[in-house]
């Protein structure tokens, strides 16, 4: 894993190469923008219940031909691993931490560079009013060990083939769009 002394700093940039590599994708890099110019609204805490930066793990096997989703409890939906920030502004870190966590996998690394961008709204839960996930996912990679364990984050987990994921219906919409990332990144040419 990289690290910064400046994980702001490189957040600012590494959203500048994201919305150069994604146009299409410019009004949600404004949002993440905004969010991050808000600094003294300590957007990198869940107390910020206007919204606040998470971190998440598109999560690959050795080969990049699957990806670990979670039945999130929570939610109820199969996604990627992710969490909280809890302050840390370095969200490679925290996307790296939740893997491990949520996985029980060790031996993981974490290719640098954004990888998604992700704004969704979480509905109200018990006291928790709703409020924005600022989601940035980062690619991690599993090394050997493929044996997870199921975390109490999660109803389960799976390995998923990722070109299964672009066509299922019932996949999250940003499982989907991550699925077509990850396919074009790594086909021939891509």
């Amino acid at each position: 894993m990289h690290e910064s002394a400046d994980p702001i700093g490189r957040l600012r940039s590494d959203l500048d190469g994201y919305a150069a590599r994604w146009p299409d994708e410019a009004e949600t890099v404004a949002h993440f923008g905004e969010l991050l110019a808000a600094l003294d609204t300590r957007p990198f805490t869940r107390e910020r219940l206007a919204g606040h930066f998470t971190g998440s793990a598109w999560l690959v096997d050795r080969g990049g031909t699957r990806v670990l989703l979670t039945h999130h409890r929570k939610l109820g939906r199969w996604l990627q691993l992710g969490g909280h920030a809890d302050g840390d502004p370095d969200l490679s870190r925290v996307a790296l931490k939740e893997a491990e966590e949520e996985s029980g996998l060790d031996d993981l690394t974490l290719e640098p560079g954004l990888f998604d961008l992700d704004r969704h709204w979480i509905p109200a839960r018990g006291d928790t009013p709703a409020h924005w996930h600022y989601d940035v996912r980062y690619v991690v990679r599993a090394g050997g060990n493929e044996a997870f364990v199921v975390s109490d984050e999660s109803l389960a987990l799976a390995w998923r083939e990722v070109h299964e994921l672009l066509h299922e219906p019932a996949s999250d919409d940003s499982v989907r769009r991550m699925s077509r990332k990850w396919l074009e990144r790594h086909s021939p040419g891509g």
